[in-house]
């Protein structure tokens, strides 16, 4: 099949690098983006220099079949290939690759809500959209917001979504700030009361208090030479047993390059008992922050200026200007109490597209043209990434790519496996 016009949903990450490969297999794209800048999305868009790349510069190709590209760009700009660039300098990147594309890429304004038989993507002003083939790139969902809160009883008290303004104007020395959440949002976050110089407390809160931890200078990645066991138990066991021989970092980092195949193998039971149990452990392991992020988390926790926490929300409710938070300590029945001038929402994004809000998702759960996933983590995708309807037939025109499927494939998020898949989807619709 030969696809001559794509519209792509979603113009962050997923969707800039899918609208790209297709522009330089000679495709048509439409590009729709409804907020962000296109090609920088939400983890791009910070215009805060300490928000560093989790990876060095040599391993962030935006284009597939040229893995040294964004090592040659920032080599021009006086980068090393070891160096963790700033992610807004990444996002530049990736618009001047949009940039690049010329005519063939056309980037529309407005806010998709369905797409209809046809390849017909309806808009929320009710434009259309005619294409031989949709791609949703939808990249991480909104935050999902805590349970058995009142978030709306707490005013300016309650920042749902740090990335949505700057919620560190007005802070005091005196002022305590609540992280819920103790993962790469809380870390962002945490750096950047840091870069304003912010003199008061950070309390991470989280069910197991686990942070993500720092890579080293060179990490390099060495696939396992021996069958792994099938089990979650079994691969905990061998993880622990190959950090006695060689550090945990590389005992989990030469699982890199078999972890789709380790997922995709795995029965639906040893998948969910990951997700259940495991996946914290993975999640702060695997999911590395660079080396000076890491020093800079140290240096304030050292300092008492942050504290990561393992509990359980009691409450949260409003007290004059903030908030009052009672938490349970993990493996304790004592209660504490802290009084916090804000409570900033960093569990991370909503992963079930029933309960994401989302009027696209809504509109083609609705029409049977997607459904989630059996672990309910993202949309159903067969391993050509084609989207597969409620009747369980896979689409030849609705294709969905990079973290709405790692229900499929697991690793999903990171640049290298999501231009591996906007190269797969791109090499299928002009083949």
């Amino acid at each position: 099949m030969s696809t001559r016009h794509v519209a792509i949903v979603g113009a962050g990450l997923s969707g800039a690098l899918q609208a790209i490969h297709l522009a330089r297999a000679g495709a048509r794209v439409t590009l729709i983006e409804r907020e962000h800048v296109p090609g920088r999305g939400v983890a791009y868009g910070t215009d805060r220099p300490e928000h560093l790349l989790n990876v060095p510069a040599r391993r962030m190709s935006g284009v597939a079949d040229d893995v040294d590209h964004f090592t040659r760009w920032w080599a021009a700009r006086g980068g090393d290939a070891e160096d963790y660039a700033p992610r807004m300098v990444f996002g530049g990147y990736v618009r001047e690759l949009l940039a690049e594309a010329g005519e063939s890429v056309d980037i529309v304004r407005g806010d998709a809500v369905d797409v209809e038989p046809g390849e017909r993507v309806r808009l929320a002003d009710g434009r259309p959209i005619d294409a031989d083939a949709v791609v949703l790139a939808l990249g991480n969902l909104r935050p999902a917001l805590p349970a058995r809160i009142e978030t709306g009883a707490l005013g300016d008290a309650w920042v749902a979504d740090p990335w949505a303004g700057d919620f560190t104007v007005g802070l005091g020395p005196d002022d305590v700030i609540v992280l819920l959440g103790t993962g790469l949002t809380a870390v962002d976050v945490a750096l950047t009361l840091d870069a304003r110089s912010f003199a008061g407390t950070v309390l991470a809160l989280s069910r197991r208090g686990l942070a993500p931890r720092a890579h080293e200078p060179r990490e390099p990645m060495v696939a396992p030479q021996e069958e792994l066991p099938e089990t979650c138990v079994g691969l905990l066991r061998r993880v622990r047993h190959r950090a006695a021989e060689i550090g945990w970092r590389s005992a989990v980092h030469e699982l890199r390059s078999v972890t789709q195949d380790l997922w995709r193998g795995a029965p639906l039971a040893e998948r969910r008992r990951f997700l259940r149990h495991l996946r914290p452990w993975w999640d702060v392991h695997r999911h590395r922050i660079a080396p000076a992020v890491g020093a800079t988390i140290d240096r304030m926790q050292a300092a008492g200026r942050l504290r990561f926490a393992a509990g359980k929300i009691v409450s949260v409710v409003p007290d004059g200007g903030g908030a009052r938070l009672e938490w349970r300590p993990r493996g304790g029945d004592a209660v504490e109490s802290v009084a916090a001038r804000k409570v900033v929402n960093c569990t991370g994004p909503e992963l079930d597209i029933v309960r994401a809000g989302e009027p696209l998702f809504d509109a083609l759960i609705a029409s049977g043209r997607i459904r989630p996933d059996v672990c309910r983590i993202g949309i159903d995708v067969d391993e050509e990434l084609r989207a597969i309807g409620a009747d369980g037939r896979p689409s030849e025109s609705l294709f969905a790519l990079g973290p709405m499927t790692r229900g499929a494939f697991w690793e999903s998020i990171a640049v290298p496996d999501i231009r591996g898949q906007a190269a797969r989807i791109a090499n299928r619709l002009t083949a």
